[in-house]
């Protein structure tokens, strides 16, 4: 009877440890979602091009919310997803997109947003469109902006959400990183899971 229960729980524990196998853990907050499809304007060759979220299939797209004129919290952001990109083993950085999206169409063209993003980092994508395109883009990622009438030299400024979203390479809205989780060597040990 000894024998049988002894075989029972080494039975119990190797099932216990196979499961919890298979479980990672991550640092950002884990929504595992579809991740929304979207196509804004992006800039390249001197000319307008379209940006599509499908492009990036099989890849891990990180994506973040700003504008140009951001004074503080979009610097950080881009700074914080540059210095990422470089703890990532220089061989497989192609598999990693980093997504600008400002929320400032109004003073925000493609060309500024991408040369924006690219000041940053020089494979990062700034991209833009109409109000009615950045708006559904942000309802579809629960980001919030809003207009806000300034004294500063920019006349207005935009306040938004600062998360960085992570979409693995099967198009999975997987993570979400608050400012209070972008840390470099943590969000790089996320991103190294997928590739």
């Amino acid at each position: 009877m000894m024998r049988y229960a002894g075989l029972v729980i080494t039975i119990l524990t190797l099932f216990l440890l196979a499961s919890c196998e298979g479980k990672k853990e991550f640092h950002g907050t884990v929504l595992d979602k579809p991740a929304s499809e979207f196509c804004l304007t992006g800039w390249k060759d001197g000319k307008e091009r379209k940006v599509c979220l499908s492009d990036f299939k099989g890849k891990v797209v990180l994506m973040f919310f700003g504008y140009t004129h951001c004074p503080d919290v979009c610097p950080a952001a881009l700074q914080v997803l540059a210095k990422t990109m470089e703890l990532i083993p220089e061989n497989k950085r192609d598999k990693v997109q980093v997504i600008f999206i400002s929320v400032d169409p109004e003073r925000d063209t493609p060309e500024k947003s991408q040369k924006y993003a690219e000041f940053f980092y020089p494979t990062f994508i700034g991209v833009t469109g109409s109000p009615e395109e950045i708006q559904k883009v942000a309802k579809d990622y629960m980001a919030f902006y809003k207009k806000v009438e300034s004294d500063s030299a920019t006349g207005y400024l935009v306040d938004h959400t600062a998360y960085i979203y992570l979409i693995d390479p099967k198009g999975t809205l997987k993570l979400i990183y608050p400012s209070t989780k972008q840390k470099p060597e943590l969000m790089a040990e996320d991103i190294k899971q997928f590739l």
